[in-house]
């Protein structure tokens, strides 16, 4: 097989992805992602040219309501089982871990696509996750950042009611004497980089590319 027909078929194979994600479809979605991974395309990749494109979709189709909060929550769940088949490959290989990032979603947000794409992502550098999920209480983050000693948290928010707990989490980080033990990136939907600014947070990101990238920009820094 030629160079233009490897890429041909990597592209059906991406685009299958995608579309799986988009229509909800956990069983294609896991079929998909075994062949390209048998295919020799890297996991980072069903990722980022595959997952994420149908997440971009899905939230596009979440703005134009096309798709309600219920599909948001159908196809975070199946991202998640396409991102068992791939974890293994993105894990492997690395041998030092740049950095820790605690991630949630605020309190009363039940919004998962976008973290789910940066904690893959972010697993994918090499950086060791740990995903306190949905609907995350300030206090939880705080418990959180006490126990497992991250460089970074990462808070996330789709709806605008939600946002103003990310300030609150990191006013409760200020009073438990954490605040200063970590970097605060935070995204999402509704987030804007004057809304991080005002709440204290040390960076925002537009996508989960951009967040993996301060991320990464940040524990070479150090």
């Amino acid at each position: 097989m030629g160079s233009g027909d490897f890429e041909v078929a990597e592209r059906k194979i991406l685009n299958r992805i995608k579309d799986s994600i988009v229509n909800f479809d956990s069983d294609a979605l896991q079929k998909a992602c075994s062949e390209a991974l048998d295919a020799g395309i890297p996991a980072y990749r069903c990722v980022t040219d595959g997952m994420a494109e149908g997440m971009r979709i899905v939230g596009e189709k979440f703005e134009a309501m096309e798709y309600f909060l219920c599909e948001l929550i159908m196809a975070g769940e199946t991202m998640n089982e396409g991102l068992k088949i791939l974890e293994p490959r993105l894990k492997a290989g690395e041998v030092r871990s740049p950095g820790k990032v605690v991630i949630g979603t605020v309190l009363g947000d039940l919004h998962d696509i976008g973290k789910s794409v940066v904690v893959a992502l972010l697993k994918s550098a090499g950086f060791e996750v740990v995903d306190l999920g949905l609907d995350v209480a300030p206090e939880s983050f705080v418990e959180a950042v006490r126990k497992e000693k991250p460089d970074i948290v990462g808070m996330s928010a789709l709806i605008t009611p939600t946002m103003p707990y990310m300030g609150t989490t990191i006013k409760a980080l200020e009073e438990a004497g954490l605040r200063k033990k970590v970097k605060v990136i935070v995204g999402g939907a509704s987030v804007t980089p004057e809304f991080a600014k005002m709440i204290g947070a040390d960076a925002f990101a537009r996508d989960a590319v951009e967040g993996v990238y301060t991320c990464k920009k940040w524990m070479e820094s150090r």
